[in-house]
């Protein structure tokens, strides 16, 4: 079976959940209002692409490559990161909602998330090193056995933590975040 090969097209306000996803390369193509939501994208490569304004929620993402994409203004809900293709997965992400999204065991060094919602969002087992959280609600989100080293929380909030079960290394806290790494101890500061 042939596979299509995509480059440079510009694909916008396309409803992909009604109709099948062609399956293909895309490369350096821009995905502008597109509705993803559970469609199955299984086995399809993305390189240097971008999502705008676009729906992901639910989509399938089994064995998907992601390299050098960006997302922005996208609603990811429930996304499961974890099942995407390891070769070369580079993403970066701005005002974006990811509630409810996994990142298992994902190496996402270097990754910038900017104004996103990342509530109950799971990083366990997943290599943070140097990315940024730049004002994110991170409520609930699970970090345990996460490599955390030179990471960037400076600017986000109601993250809470475990130092004793994630590794911190030169980590970036502010002062008023430092809370979210005392939760466990159920003590009260005034």
């Amino acid at each position: 079976m042939n596979k299509n090969y995509i480059t440079d097209k510009l694909f916008e306000k396309i409803d992909f959940s009604e109709s099948k996803f062609p399956t293909g390369d895309y490369e350096n193509c821009k995905f502008l209002n597109c509705n993803f939501s559970n469609t199955d994208l299984t086995n399809i490569n993305f390189t240097e692409c971008e999502f705008t304004a676009c729906n992901l929620s639910m989509a399938k993402m089994a064995k998907t490559v992601l390299r050098d994409i960006k997302f922005k203004d996208c609603k990811l809900l429930g996304l499961n990161f974890e099942r995407c293709n390891d070769l070369l997965f580079s993403l970066q992400f701005e005002n974006c909602m990811m509630n409810l999204v996994s990142f298992f065991k994902k190496n996402l060094k270097n990754t910038e998330f900017k104004n996103c919602s990342l509530q109950e969002t799971d990083f366990s087992e997943s290599d943070l090193t140097h990315v940024l959280f730049d004002k994110c609600d991170m409520t609930r989100a699970i970090f345990k056995n996460t490599n955390l080293e030179k990471t960037n929380f400076y600017s986000s909030y109601n993250y809470s933590l475990d130092p004793e079960m994630n590794k911190l290394k030169k980590t970036k806290f502010s002062k008023e975040g430092v809370i979210g790494l005392l939760y466990k101890y159920d003590i009260v500061l005034e």
